[in-house]
């Protein structure tokens, strides 16, 4: 069975260390989150009370002080010194940060050894919840989209497939019959990743213009679109704060981000234009009604998704921590992607046609002297061998 390297890593901390932290195994829809604590269930020899509240018809904070009262109370019959307590889908109870706050308290207070690991969905709502309750108490576990070495390793799938495909490991087995994996990501991971990730966890005052910005990230992912230019795609668009919300409600489910212009001054930057990146090439793929072999057979179509792909790799790669993410652009002038992570800042330019040219990394060179310039795809680095690469290593060499 592929495990992966998240295990270890949680494995460790429970294991191998006293009861110091509350873990956090954060990540999008589908990446193995679940998965992961069942293996580590299956392993180990520490008592453990693992529960869900996906199904929960109160979402009280009632509800986690009884399953937290159910786990003292394994730990208090089974002769061990210390018991696991695993709560999924924790985001989906109200007030979650404050009432596990209470119970983590006293058993400290009371020295109860009942280590927790809480896992979510929702990068905003728990995030938010750990940034007023929990501060000081907690570790988290980042779980993004699959890597293609990983993809790879675990089901043998080719670079062309993961580029079309994405990195979702469960319905890999329907990439044969490929309008039922179309259905697949539609039904059971972009519509519940909108509709209960963000739609009822948080307040949405248009959610028909939610999914149609989605719809069109999705469709534009890979370029430039000012919000009043997106407000033009849109009918009943709202106001540009608005969008910029909603863009951030997608980006914290792990669908859709709108990359930001890399710029010294950070309030240019933070009024600039959004450069759109899908954070898995799947949900573009999905809405696509043409096939795998049309689009590959395509050129310039094809090199769409490569780039899509390359900046879905960087863009996960970035939430791990150690570097930002952004794109660049001067009067006619583009820079695909660029990373910074501290003093260094790294050029990405991603091509994947002999006749593109890539004149805005000279321009960018001039302005901004990075520590280095990479192109990707044509006369550089094979996209095949970037998507391989951890882009923190780029750094370091």
């Amino acid at each position: 069975m592929f495990e992966r390297a998240h295990k270890q890593l949680l494995t460790d901390r429970l294991e191998n260390e006293e009861r110091k932290f509350i873990q956090i195994i954060y990540g999008p829809r589908q990446v193995g989150k679940t998965t992961l604590v069942s293996q580590y269930i299956k392993q180990t020899r520490i008592p453990v009370h693992y529960v869900s509240a996906d199904a929960v018809l109160s979402p009280q904070g009632i509800w986690i002080s009884q399953q937290w009262e159910a786990a003292r109370f394994l730990l208090s019959g089974s002769g061990n010194k210390e018991t696991i307590l695993i709560i999924d889908e924790i985001q989906k109870i109200d007030n979650w940060s404050e009432t596990v706050k209470k119970e983590w308290d006293e058993d400290t207070l009371n020295e109860i050894h009942l280590k927790v690991v809480l896992l979510g969905s929702s990068r905003l709502l728990l995030q938010k919840g750990l940034t007023e309750s929990l501060a000081g108490r907690y570790e988290s576990i980042y779980m993004g989209h699959w890597t293609y070495p990983e993809i790879e390793e675990a089901f043998g799938l080719t670079p062309d497939q993961y580029v079309w495909f994405g990195g979702y490991p469960g319905p890999v087995g329907l990439i044969d019959q490929e309008e039922r994996w179309k259905s697949y990501i539609l039904d059971s991971l972009i519509e519940p990743g909108i509709s209960k990730d963000i739609l009822m966890l948080t307040r949405v005052d248009k959610p028909a213009l939610l999914k149609r910005l989605f719809e069109l990230g999705c469709s534009y992912s890979g370029q430039i679109l000012s919000f009043n230019k997106i407000i033009g795609q849109l009918a009943d668009a709202g106001n540009t704060t608005t969008l910029a919300h909603y863009l951030h409600l997608l980006d914290t489910s792990g669908m859709l981000k709108g990359i930001e212009k890399f710029s010294p001054g950070m309030v240019r930057q933070r009024s600039s234009s959004p450069k759109f990146q899908v954070h898995n090439t799947a949900l573009i793929t999905a809405q696509q009604h043409r096939s795998f072999s049309k689009i590959r057979s395509q050129p310039e179509r094809w090199g769409r998704w490569i780039k899509a792909a390359i900046g879905a790799h960087i863009l996960n790669r970035s939430l791990e921590g150690g570097f930002r993410l952004y794109y660049w652009r001067h009067r006619n002038d583009e820079v695909d992607f660029v990373i910074k992570s501290q003093d260094r800042t790294i050029a990405i330019e991603v091509k994947s046609g002999h006749s593109e040219k890539a004149r805005g990394m000279a321009a960018f060179q001039q302005q901004h002297d990075p520590y280095k310039m990479l192109m990707v795809g044509t006369k550089g680095i094979p996209w095949q061998e970037f998507l391989k690469v951890a882009p923190m290593e780029l750094f370091k060499s």
